[in-house]
């Protein structure tokens, strides 16, 4: 009983078994090789984030600028540097308590990490005021405090009049926030 093996092809098959396992090593040198690529771009990348500055409103300590004046000066000069920081003229500060927030509301933003405020200045003084700066306090549900985000509003606000601000990105805000209490911190005439 022979079956004539040659005639199905069944020698064609040999070898099969080693050149599947040199496709196999081949393919996993060059995934090694792949997975080196991306995890030194990713520490690349991590050492590039890291070196950037901070942007403001969401460092830990507000900077003053006679600080940055005093490390920056030479060592001899700090004492002129931080007295002629003080000399300086300061800027024309609105009044804030002629200046409030009559409404405001908030709703997540950028797939629900972003917070984005509307509110409503009125400004009862006999000027107009521009750099409006608030800060947003963002609360769970229960009240405890989560984080604080602040933003300055370019736009001027006219006298004896009020204005809209819609959907102001204030910044990143945890998943678990709830509630927003915006107040005004600093203003200045316009």
């Amino acid at each position: 009983m022979s079956a004539r093996l040659d005639r199905i092809g069944l020698w064609s098959f040999a070898g099969t078994g080693e050149r599947l396992a040199r496709a196999v090593t081949i393919a996993s040198v060059l995934f090694g090789r792949g997975l080196l690529w991306l995890l030194a771009v990713i520490i690349v990348g991590c050492g590039i984030w890291m070196l950037l500055p901070l942007s403001k409103g969401n460092g830990a300590e507000a900077a003053r600028p006679e600080l940055a004046a005093v490390e920056s000066a030479p060592s001899g000069d700090a004492s002129a540097v931080v007295s002629s920081a003080s000399e300086a003229p300061a800027p024309a500060t609105a009044e804030l308590s002629r200046l409030r927030i009559s409404s405001q509301t908030w709703r997540r933003g950028g797939l629900g990490s972003k917070a984005l405020v509307t509110l409503t200045l009125r400004n009862d003084n006999d000027y107009a005021v521009k750099d409006v700066e608030i800060v947003c306090a963002f609360t769970r549900r229960d009240g405890s405090h989560l984080t604080n985000r602040s933003r300055v509003l370019a736009d001027a606000v006219s006298m004896k009049s009020r204005k809209t601000f819609a959907r102001i990105p204030v910044g990143f805000v945890n998943v678990n926030a709830d509630q927003a209490r915006c107040s005004l911190v600093a203003a200045r005439r316009a």
